[in-house]
């Protein structure tokens, strides 16, 4: 495929946050952009400001007709989207160029110096941290990222095309269309089993990954993982470390070890330990295309972070309201263990919204153990996604094993009464589905009521 070719470009699920991104791109190069989602959002009314059409109607109807020319149109699609989509359908049977969103990725970074970042935890922080380097390296690069970066207001990012940045999903294997050449690895958790079956297959995913890096390319990854790379760590034996880690304010600070010296009293600014090991390993990546190690370091003090990842909603001295995106159980222990290290002797309320039935009955063992630590837990139902109901796999269900006396089920219509009632030192919210969507809700109603 030839993109020099292709005059109009139309999205199946184009308020995603990887396909918005994409999206985004087409307009930018002056390509014809449209696209259909299930409902609308910040993210889709965003597009709509920037002159793309979007609709929310699954209807042949509803598809501009000049991207109805099959000799001249690219359709994009998301793994998501369901077979029995009519829209989908209707340009499968027509012939037109149909590609996942993965493709096309791989295909607009294949000419460019690709940083890639992968792991079942971590990809979106570490690749804004590594796109916000960048650009403070005035460095000539593309980012396509799976968050609202706050140091850009986006999730995609356009300075010229030398470099990119960009997410190596495992979802469906869509990172083995990439071929980066500075990669890293910051997890290998199990996730996604609806697709992979079990670990063992993840992994085996996470290896061919690995294959694909260009000759000559450099592969990080986090110390005690099963793979061979550059090692990143904190206060151990690896090759990028942090050694002598205070906190001060809500800020890190710690000394950056390299096999080229130690960069003293570097400062970072995101809490838990989990992003502290994101932001050495994208200053690793940086490093390794050899940008300046000072103005590196200088760069990660500087990072503001990135929308729903621990994002400060409310912080005051006799409350803090903290958002995040955590939605598997490895994701909830690393939220505990930031507002534990930011806010000790505080009490947590913790309001999860389980995302997919098959994750929830995958590791609901898991679930209930990291929810079980807070000191309150008000539960949500599931969030379905792309999913059907699995029986017996309820919220309620997953209520039962968690270990902790003060549990409730509630419905997102009661969530800002129960959340009064509660009266948390911290309030946390978590999870992938929709609950973002009630968060300026709460703050509203929080910061109304202080």
């Amino acid at each position: 495929m030839n993109l020099k070719d292709i005059h109009n470009v139309y999205f199946i699920g184009i308020g995603g946050i990887g396909m918005s991104a994409l999206a985004r791109y087409f307009k930018f190069i002056n390509k014809n952009v449209s696209g259909y989602d299930r409902t609308s959002s910040p993210i889709t009314d965003e597009l709509i400001k920037n002159k793309i059409l979007v609709h929310f109607e699954d209807s042949m109807d509803s598809i501009p007709e000049n991207f109805k020319r099959k000799e001249n149109t690219l359709v994009v699609y998301t793994p998501a989207v369901p077979s029995t989509h009519s829209e989908l359908n209707f340009f499968l049977n027509e012939g037109f160029e149909i590609k996942k969103r993965s493709e096309v990725l791989g295909i607009i970074t294949k000419d460019s110096f690709c940083f890639a970042v992968a792991g079942t935890h971590g990809k979106t922080t570490t690749s804004c941290i590594l796109a916000h380097l960048l650009k403070e390296c005035d460095v000539p690069f593309t980012a396509f990222l799976g968050g609202i970066s706050e140091d850009f207001n986006s999730n995609f990012v356009l300075k010229g095309t030398k470099y990119s940045v960009v997410e190596a999903d495992e979802f469906d294997r869509s990172f083995l269309q990439l071929s980066p050449n500075v990669a890293c690895i910051t997890s290998l958790d199990a996730d996604h089993l609806d697709i992979y079956g079990n670990g063992e297959e993840l992994e085996k995913s996470f290896k061919d990954f690995t294959k694909r890096l260009k000759p000559e390319g450099v592969l990080f990854i986090k110390n005690g993982l099963a793979l061979e790379g550059v090692t990143y760590g904190i206060e151990d034996d690896s090759d990028f470390r942090a050694e002598d880690i205070s906190v001060e304010n809500g800020t890190y600070i710690f000394n950056l070890v390299t096999p080229k010296g130690v960069l003293k009293e570097v400062c970072f600014n995101k809490p838990g330990r989990h992003n502290l090991l994101n932001g050495l390993v994208a200053f690793a990546m940086a490093a390794e295309a050899n940008f300046p190690m000072q103005e590196l370091a200088n760069a990660l003090g500087t990072f503001m972070g990135v929308q729903r990842r621990f994002s400060y909603q409310i912080k005051e001295k006799d409350f803090v309201f903290i958002d995040d995106y955590a939605h598997h159980p490895t994701e909830i222990n690393a939220v505990y263990q930031a507002i534990k290290e930011m806010h000790p002797k505080k009490s947590i309320t913790a309001v999860f919204q389980p995302h997919l039935f098959s994750r929830t009955r995958d590791f609901a063992e898991d679930f209930a153990d990291s929810l079980s630590q807070f000191d309150m837990i008000l539960l949500l139902e599931i969030y379905p996604a792309r999913e059907e109901p699995i029986e017996g796999i309820t919220s309620d269900w997953l209520l039962d094993k968690i270990d902790n006396k003060r549990k409730k089920l509630i419905s997102k219509s009661e969530l800002i009464a129960e959340i009064k009632k509660c009266k948390a030192e911290v309030l946390v919210t978590m999870g992938a589905g929709d609950i973002g969507l009630e968060v300026p809700k709460i703050k509203r109603e929080l910061a109304y009521a202080s």
